[in-house]
């Protein structure tokens, strides 16, 4: 009996050993990949990181910054909302400040009223003295005088308050520096900004309170080539482009506009403040001509291959 259950052990072995030595030759059938990665089209190509952004002939997209600190009390925009240079985007709450523009407006009349008041007094002595200059001191006759032009420059003083404290009460309301559309509003009614934006909780970052972009929604790229590989760029005019749309297999030629002559510290990419690898980045922008029923959004990543023109079918 013993043997036989060493027997069928030893059968049950070799048949668990088979079938694993089966199963282990088995290759399991990889999947397609989702879509095609991006290739380089040139033969020395250089390849960068890009960030699709809103055209504009200097810097990049326009970030409003209140020059007061307050509560928002509301918003008259939208994102995606077009909008004309000075439409207003958003009120801060200018309870305080408006009664200050109405004390100061009341001090104009205060002036004008001690104005008045001592141009009557010299206007009675300059007549008593026309009369008789024995009837008035040539003192009195000046401190009336005197008086006078202190009213006068009292006056003007209460004008310059008053213009001071209106021009202040428009800083409450936040407009728009050109045409352009709301790219992004990054407060909500309620929120506290001051002159160094808005907190975000997400980012543990101060941002822009409204970005803006241009009013045509013409897009350009803006890509930071290593400081290595600076010296492999062709000349502007030799200079071709094209940019990879990741998760797609679009590819999109670009044309050069200009670059920004300063290497600077890559941390665009991440929006850290302070970076922690000692990479440098010099970046170039491009144009381009935006395909139809492709989707595009200020902010979005993609991948730039740099080459020369003659090697651009290479």
């Amino acid at each position: 009996m013993r043997n036989k259950i060493l027997i069928g052990i030893a059968i049950f072995g070799i048949l668990l050993g088979l079938g694993s030595a089966f199963f282990m030759k088995l290759r399991i059938k990889s999947e397609p990949p989702a879509f095609k990665p991006a290739s380089n089209p040139y033969r020395s190509g250089i390849y960068a990181n890009g960030i699709i952004e809103s055209a504009q002939k200097n810097g990049a997209n326009v970030n409003i910054y209140p020059e007061v600190s307050g509560t928002v009390l509301k918003i008259l925009a939208q994102e995606g909302q077009q909008v004309k240079a000075g439409a207003p985007l958003l009120m801060l709450d200018d309870a305080v400040q408006r009664s200050t523009a109405a004390s100061a407006k009341a001090g104009i009349g205060v002036a004008e009223a001690n104005l008045a008041n001592v141009q009557a007094q010299y206007a009675k002595l300059k007549a008593s003295w026309n009369l008789d200059p024995r009837s008035v001191s040539k003192d009195a006759l000046d401190t009336a005088s005197n008086a006078v032009r202190s009213a006068q420059a009292n006056l003007e003083l209460a004008r310059k308050q008053y213009d001071a404290a209106n021009a202040l009460l428009g800083k409450y309301t936040l407009t728009a520096h050109e045409d352009g559309a709301v790219l992004a509003i990054n407060t909500s009614v309620g929120s506290y900004i001051s002159s160094q934006g808005g907190y975000n909780s997400y980012t543990g970052g101060y941002v822009p309170i409204i970005v803006t972009g241009n009013s045509d929604n013409n897009l350009q790229v803006r890509c930071y080539v290593d400081e290595i590989l600076i010296q492999r760029l062709p000349k502007p005019e030799q200079m071709s482009a094209s940019m990879s749309i990741r998760g797609t297999t679009i590819k999109i030629p670009l044309t050069f506009v200009r670059f920004q002559p300063n290497v600077t510290p890559k941390i665009e990419l991440s929006s850290q403040r302070t970076e922690r690898v000692d990479v440098r980045v010099l970046p170039l922008i491009f144009s381009f001509a935006k395909p139809q029923n492709v989707t595009l959004y200020p902010g979005q990543l993609v991948d730039i291959y740099i080459g020369e023109k003659i090697a651009s079918n290479q």
